[in-house]
């Protein structure tokens, strides 16, 4: 009988569309980049197909998806957060087998490279032609096919996967699991990155789902205040049913005021948290798109000596910037300010497996309650591109997709964790 799968491939600006596409091979000749380099074209006999259990969309899709980036229609399938099921394994794969339930980290990693060998996953130099670092589904990365689809082949399978200890223990909590491929590591990264610590004051810019994952993330780390801004009301009520302090940015141009008015002093914090990204606004009346806006915030609500970890994704190609100098990743941001306050800058993709196996032992040991903070929502496959459209109009809701129903929440009333504690 033929094998069929079907994904979610990014058409144009704002149109997703469900596809049928090809059965995954153990071949690096599916990628689906029309540039792929006739170096990946080759047996991947190191890899195995997955049967995806659950595959989230990512803020960082959403960039895409409004046509923020150089992708053409029609070529890619979206999708870098995987979790899956191995259903084939390559004969070169020695320790992950046919059944395990695994994590797919969202960076592609050889394993083998000087980057990898230090822990840098997340700039691999094997797994993209173009630059350093590769990930699934995602434009510039290496052309690898994305895995918002019922079936996706990870390359370098015993090297990447994170193999979950117990299948069945795994799907009870498999809510929270699937954010190990990208959020939480990337938001927990974040946090390390800017200096958390316990005791820490901490600012985080944003209350998308990678922001409320990294305000859960200090609070796991200890901080005794966190603070989440954003100017989407029903998102920072989300940040606030956990029990972080929110500042709406609409509300006031001097986010330091805002700030004061809940820790006092000067309105600085030890840490602050970049988890906007490259589509930032300002604060106050001027909520117009400002691609540096929220750098320069993190830079003015850091105390002198602090840390800004910046996981919020920026890029080197923006079309659709207002700025001429935006559009080639040229920002206005106050370097000077950030100099004269001896503040340190971490940037950069998540090397996610210098991560992952703690903190999949901190929700398999209840430690930490993720889905709930970023308000999972589990969708099925055609379900994508409306959920797409929710998302990008700031529904307070992280979309997971079950293509095959294996979660069975598929259809079934979900209640927020939000709508739980105002009840």
């Amino acid at each position: 009988m033929a094998k069929t799968n079907r994904g979610c491939m990014y058409m144009g600006p704002h149109d997703v569309q469900v596809k049928d596409i090809p059965y995954p091979k153990l071949s690096l000749d599916s990628t689906s980049s029309p540039v792929a380099s006739e170096r990946q074209k080759r047996d991947c006999q190191h890899g195995v197909i997955l049967k995806v259990v659950t595959t989230n969309i990512c803020g960082s899709d959403q960039h895409m998806v409004r046509g923020r980036t150089s992708l053409p229609g029609g070529h890619m399938i979206l999708g870098h957060e995987i979790t899956g099921e191995v259903v084939e394994a390559g004969r070169d794969v020695e320790y992950v087998k046919v059944g395990d339930l695994c994590s797919v980290p969202f960076n592609i990693a050889c394993g083998r490279c000087a980057a990898c060998k230090r822990g840098d996953t997340g700039i691999c130099l094997n797994t993209n032609p173009a630059r350093a670092g590769a990930a699934y589904g995602y434009v510039d990365m290496g052309g690898w096919i994305g895995g918002q689809a019922e079936y996706v082949m990870v390359p370098y399978a015993d090297f990447n996967l994170l193999k979950f200890p117990d299948k069945k223990k795994a799907m009870e909590k498999i809510r929270d699991l699937t954010l190990l491929s990208d959020i939480f590591p990337t938001g927990y990264h974040g946090a390390v990155s800017a200096g958390v610590q316990p005791g820490s004051t901490v600012y985080v810019a944003g209350a998308g789902p990678v922001g409320l994952a990294c305000a859960c993330s200090c609070q796991l780390l200890g901080a005794s205040v966190v603070i989440v801004g954003d100017s989407n009301k029903e998102r920072l009520a989300q940040a606030e049913a956990f029990g972080c302090k929110t500042i709406n940015v609409r509300d006031s141009d001097d986010i330091q005021k805002q700030i004061a008015a809940i820790i006092g002093g000067a309105g600085e914090v030890d840490s602050a948290i970049d988890c906007v990204g490259f589509e930032a606004h300002g604060c106050g009346h001027d909520h117009s798109e400002q691609p540096a806006a929220v750098l320069n915030d993190c830079m003015k609500a850091t105390r002198a000596g602090g840390k800004v970890g910046i996981p919020g994704l920026y890029v080197t190609e923006d079309p659709g910037a207002k700025e001429k100098a935006a559009k080639t990743g040229n920002l206005s941001v106050r370097l000077g300010l950030g100099w004269a306050k001896s503040l340190s800058f971490y940037t950069g993709q998540t090397p996610v497996m210098k991560y992952h196996n703690y903190l999949m032992m901190a929700i398999l040991n209840d430690k930490i309650k993720i889905a709930d903070a970023v308000n999972v929502k589990v969708i099925g496959l055609d379900e994508a591109p409306a959920a797409y459209k929710a998302f990008d109009q700031g529904a307070a809701v992280k979309y997971v997709i079950d293509p095959h129903n294996m979660t069975g929440l598929v259809g079934k009333a979900q209640e927020s964790p939000l709508k739980k504690a105002r009840k």
